[in-house]
C-alpha cells in the first residue's frame, strides 16, 4: 500500500517601514509678521485616462460542461490525455469535476470505440479504484488497461479517492468532507449517466484499498453492482488490524472500539449479505516473496506485512461468503506481496469474468 509523506513549507514575509524626520523650519523675526500668500482658486483638474479607476472584474465560475448532479456536482473540464507519453488516446477523456462532497477532483474514461458513432447508446460500466496514495491515472499508467479493454464495449470509468477509503468520514461525528461514498456512488454515477451514456450494467474493481472500496461499494448499495473483484484489498477491517485503514492520525470511521457501529457498517464481511445475486472476485496472497517479486521483497510492503493481513482478511472474507452461500471465485495464490505485478495478474484473471457479469 502506497504511503505518501505530506510535506508543508511556511513562507513568512516581513515588511518594515522606518519612520523619516520632517525637516526644521527657522523662525521668523518676532517684529516682522510673516506674509499672508494670495488666495487663487484653481479649478481642479479634469482626470486623466491613467487616473480613472476601472472597476476590478467580477471573477466567474468555470463553466459547467453538461448536466450536473443534483447536488451541483459538476463537470468544469474535459481533456483528452496521452497515455505512457504516447499521443493523446481517442477514447480517453480526463474529467475535471468541481464536487460538494470532495472539491475537485479528477477522473479518467476509457470509451468504447463505437462511442461517438452510437449516441444513444447506453454503454455497459467498469469501475476501477486505485490504491491508497494513488491517483486515477494509476489503471491506465501502470497497468495496459487500454489495450485490454480496446475490443469491448465497456465505458471504463476510474476516478480520484485520494486516501480517503471510499467512504463518507465519521470526522467526530459531524460527518461532512470527505465523502467519497457520496462523490462516487452519487454524484459521478449522475454525471457520468447524464453526459456519457454509462448504463445501468455495473461492475466494479480495484486494488489495495480500492479492492476494500469494490467490496464496500457492492454491500452498501445492493444490486448496484452485477460484479465485484477485489485485488488484495483489506476486506474484513473490523475485525483485522486498524493501521490499515486510517488517514495519517485520523481514523476514517472514528475508534475501532468507541465507534464499533460505524466500523460494522462499513465493513464488507460484516455485510456480506448484501452481495447476494453479485458475481465475485478475490484475490489475495501471504505476504513471502512469490514468483513476481524478481527474488526482492515489495518496495511497497518489505516486510510483507501489508499482504499478510490482507491474507487473513480475504480467507475471512471467503469463509463468510461460504457460510451465507454465496459464490465467489477466490484466488488465495500464497506466495507473493503487496505490488503491482500481481494486481495487474489479478486483473487478467479476473477480466473475463467481468464480461460475463456484464452480458459481453
Amino acid at each position: 500500500m502506497r504511503h505518501v509523506v505530506a510535506r508543508l513549507a511556511v513562507l513568512v514575509l516581513v515588511a518594515g517601514c522606518a519612520g523619516t524626520a520632517s525637516p526644521t523650519q527657522p523662525a521668523r523675526p518676532a517684529s516682522t509678521p510673516a506674509p499672508t500668500p494670495p488666495v487663487i482658486a484653481t479649478p481642479a483638474p479634469a482626470p486623466t485616462p491613467a487616473q480613472t479607476r476601472t472597476p476590478a472584474p467580477t471573477p466567474t465560475a468555470a463553466p459547467t460542461i453538461g448536466q450536473a448532479a443534483d447536488d451541483g456536482a459538476r463537470i468544469i473540464a474535459v481533456d483528452s490525455p496521452s497515455l505512457n507519453g504516447s499521443a493523446p488516446v481517442t477514447r480517453a477523456r480526463d474529467l475535471t469535476i468541481d464536487s460538494p462532497a470532495v472539491g475537485r477532483v479528477k477522473v479518467r474514461l476509457l470509451l468504447p470505440a463505437k462511442f461517438d458513432a452510437q449516441p444513444e447508446t447506453r454503454w455497459p460500466v467498469l469501475y476501477l479504484l486505485h490504491g491508497g496514495g494513488g491517483k486515477y491515472s494509476d489503471w491506465t499508467e501502470l497497468f495496459d488497461v487500454e489495450a485490454l479493454t480496446a475490443p469491448t464495449d465497456l465505458l471504463v470509468v476510474m476516478p480520484d479517492a485520494g486516501i480517503g477509503w471510499y467512504s463518507d468520514w465519521w470526522n467526530g461525528g459531524i460527518g461532512g468532507r470527505p465523502m467519497w461514498e457520496t462523490f462516487h456512488l452519487v454524484e459521478l454515477r449522475q454525471l457520468i449517466e447524464r453526459n456519457w451514456q454509462a448504463g445501468d450494467r455495473r461492475a466494479i474493481a480495484g486494488m489495495s484499498m480500492g479492492g476494500y472500496g469494490a467490496m464496500e461499494y457492492a454491500t452498501r448499495q445492493p444490486g448496484t453492482f452485477l460484479f465485484a473483484g477485489s485485488f488484495s484489498g483489506p476486506v474484513d477491517p473490523l475485525h483485522g488490524n486498524a493501521w490499515l485503514c486510517q488517514y495519517a492520525d485520523r481514523p476514517v470511521w472514528g475508534d475501532p472500539v468507541a465507534q464499533a457501529d460505524v466500523w460494522k457498517a462499513h465493513d464488507p464481511t460484516a455485510n456480506a449479505q448484501g452481495l447476494k445475486g453479485t458475481a465475485l472476485f478475490v484475490a489475495y496472497g501471504n505476504g513471502e516473496v512469490g514468483p513476481l517479486d524478481n527474488g526482492k521483497p515489495s518496495p511497497w510492503d518489505p516486510a510483507g506485512e501489508t499482504e499478510r493481513e490482507i491474507g487473513l482478511q480475504g480467507a475471512a472474507f471467503v469463509h463468510r461468503l461460504k457460510e451465507l452461500k454465496i459464490p465467489v471465485t477466490a484466488y488465495a495464490y500464497g506466495n507473493g506481496t503487496h505490488f503491482e505485478p500481481y494486481f495487474s495478474r489479478d486483473l487478467q484473471r479476473s477480466f473475463p469474468l467481468f464480461l460475463t457479469a456484464l452480458g459481453e
